[in-house]
């Protein structure tokens, strides 16, 4: 078996595979089947290099820039010799030519974008005041005059860690898909006239008769043909019990046979397949376009009206007095109007809404995600291993039927009598030592214990029938054990208005008893993974924003589809890869703790807008009206950037004041 990382056009994924059973290229044909382009290894590593190698020269050329330029300034007041003039000058304009030609290029390609498509965003307006600026620094160094070239290197510097921070927002959900693709059995065993033939799992078509043995993932949905066992469909349901399977029943692709052996007619192979609509459902969504931010819906106007001021400012100066008072005037206008604050106010926040949600325990890839939770109302909770623990444990047995059916068990590998026999081990039962043990594949397993004969046989979902000579002497019940903080996590999210619904493949019973251990309302049972990417998209229908919080493989269709989706950490990579939150530790607090960061971030967003709206109107003003020159705008751009990284910071405090 060999591992390696393959990158696509979205992402990247880990992939196991037997290359003696399909090659590499097989492997890629198959994924670009689903509509992925492969391209080289690490070629997404180099956009995110690119990125931090641009901030970096940045910062490396401000933090010079600027040093030099306190020693300008003081120059300024006083006397300076004029070679250490030129010197500073000129050694400034050297830095900032990369800052202003390379690491701004970003900005420039997206107001070039957005030009091109009619759009004015905020790329338009930084990359003019860099242009200005930079030019302006340029004719002021060789005329030997004031330039603020140290505003240039740092608006740059700032804005790429902007850009840095909102990169964490890339979704997963094409690496979701590769996964599932990943997971599917790559031969099967078909069975033909002269016997039986091991086949790659794509050759297969429908109805081709399939064997499959105890441990092996099944190739293809398909229907029992003849022989039984249990079969686990936790890759498709997520539930842990095993369902037995019989001539008739129905098995999908990538579900594994825990016991007994099989025969099955394929009934759909390739895209037709459950896990394969599953893989093309996570790829039309990783297909959904972001949405604009504030900031973006402000830019056009934005612009509109600082090329309009800068306008009237040079054409009213020139008119007024004379050419080098209106350059002055505009290139003031222009510098102080500079959406550094404005731009800078949403992923500042955001960074600062992200860290508080990650030192409780949830992870979100973007900003957008975190935002969104101020508009959810529906958190529908899946049961398996987000509501409960995820593993088969005994819910109820006597003591005594649990020492019998131990001892029956203590050689099994079935998941039923390991959680049995662990059950057993915790209470402290010594185990008796079963004698002429008979286990039979999707029947169950009888042996003698203390000199009786005993059986233990399947009953209702979730039950084992312990029988004594064929009568029943005790029913063992078995199930998902609700998580500790479950109901304390669920009973907050009421607190904040919120409803919250259930959704399981188990049964409804099962389902019912979960929802009154926790104090959910409602209780959706026995819905495949489909089922919950549409009873997502109904709610959304009816105008209702929508968390969903799952674990499993199967779950990766509705975290993709809900306006936030959130994965239990330990829980299947796929599902972690394609939701938009991670909880990283094995509990439900950390949810409604998001609430809060959203609520804060949101809250700090609006609030540094705000500010930074104020500051440009006066601050503009002021500059178009000539009572303030190019020096002092220089001044004031890194102090309004100050006030949104103070209005930021309050989001910890915020939070902290909330949760703890």
């Amino acid at each position: 078996m060999v591992e390696a990382t393959v990158s696509y056009a979205t992402g990247r994924a880990t992939l196991r595979w037997d290359p003696k059973q399909i090659g590499l290229s097989e492997l890629a044909g198959r994924i670009a089947a689903l509509g992925y382009r492969p391209r080289l290894l690490g070629e997404d590593k180099a956009l995110d290099r690119d990125l931090l190698l641009r901030l970096g020269v940045a910062a490396f050329a401000a933090a010079n820039i600027m040093m030099m330029y306190v020693a300008l300034y003081a120059g300024w007041f006083g006397t300076m010799e004029e070679r250490f003039l030129a010197l500073f000058q000129w050694g400034s304009l050297i830095l900032a030519t990369p800052v202003a030609l390379w690491c701004a290029s970003p900005f420039y390609a997206g107001a070039f974008a957005g030009l091109r498509n009619g759009v004015l965003h905020m790329d338009l307006p930084i990359a003019l005041g860099v242009t200005v600026l930079y030019v302006h620094g340029v004719v002021a160094t060789v005329l030997r005059e004031h330039a603020y070239l140290d505003s240039l290197a740092m608006l740059v510097a700032l804005l790429l860690t902007g850009r840095m921070l909102e990169s964490r927002g890339r979704r997963r959900a094409a690496e979701a898909a590769v996964s599932l693709a990943a997971s599917v059995p790559t031969t099967a065993r078909r069975a033909t006239e002269s016997g039986v033939e091991v086949v790659p799992s794509n050759a297969l078509a429908l109805g081709d008769r399939i064997d499959v043995g105890a441990g092996e993932e099944i190739a293809a949905d398909g229907v029992v043909a003849a022989g039984a066992g249990h079969v686990r469909l936790a890759l498709i349901t997520g539930e842990s019990v095993p369902v037995e399977v019989a001539p008739g029943s129905e098995v999908v692709q990538g579900s594994v046979l825990v016991d007994g052996a099989v025969t099955l007619e394929v009934t759909a192979v390739g895209r037709d397949t459950v896990l394969q609509q599953m893989a093309e459902r996570l790829r039309i969504a990783a297909d959904k376009s972001a949405r604009p931010s504030s900031a973006d819906r402000i830019a056009p106007w934005f612009t509109a009206a600082t090329l309009l001021l800068a306008t009237g400012t040079f054409l009213w100066w020139a008119l007024s007095a004379n050419l080098d008072a209106a350059v002055t005037r505009m290139v003031a206008v222009l510098v102080v109007a500079c959406p550094c604050a404005l731009a800078l106010s949403r992923p500042l926040a955001a960074a600062a809404g992200l860290g508080a949600a990650a030192r409780r325990g949830i992870l979100f890839r973007s900003a957008d995600a975190l935002l969104d939770l101020e508009h959810v109302d529906l958190v529908a909770l899946d049961k398996t291993g987000t509501v409960t623990k995820g593993a088969l444990m005994v819910v109820t047995a006597s003591d005594a039927s649990l020492r019998i059916a131990a001892g029956l068990e203590r050689y099994s590998n079935h998941p039923i009598a390991r959680a049995i026999v662990d059950e057993a081990s915790r209470r402290g039962i010594p185990l008796p030592r079963g004698s002429d043990i008979e286990e039979t594949p999707g029947v169950g397993i009888s042996g003698t214990v203390d000199g009786r004969r005993w059986e233990l046989r399947a009953g209702e979902a979730g039950e084992v029938r312990l029988l004594e000579n064929g009568e029943l002497a005790d029913t063992i019940r078995l199930g998902d054990a609700v998580r500790e903080d479950s109901s304390k996590a669920i009973g907050t999210l009421h607190g904040l208005g919120l409803e919250v619904a259930l959704l399981t493949g188990d049964h409804q019973d099962v389902a019912d008893r979960i929802a009154r251990e926790t104090g959910i309302g409602t209780a959706v049972a026995r819905i495949d993974p489909a089922g919950k990417a549409d009873w997502v998209n109904e709610h959304q229908g009816e105008h209702r924003r929508v968390l969903f919080a799952g674990d499993g493989l199967n779950d990766g269709p509705a975290l993709a589809e809900a306006d936030v989706g959130v994965a239990m950490g330990t829980g299947a990579a796929s599902s972690v890869l394609v939701a938009d939150g991670v909880i990283s530790s094995e509990s439900l607090t950390p949810i409604p703790v998001a609430f809060h960061a959203a609520k804060a971030c949101r809250r700090a967003i609006r609030l540094n807008q705000i500010r930074s709206i104020a500051y440009n109107i006066t601050a503009v003003g002021a500059a178009a009206a000539g009572f303030v020159n190019p020096l002092v705008a220089a001044v004031l751009m890194p102090l309004s950037s100050a006030m949104v990284i103070w209005g930021s910071s309050r989001v910890e405090v915020a939070v902290r004041k909330e949760v703890g």
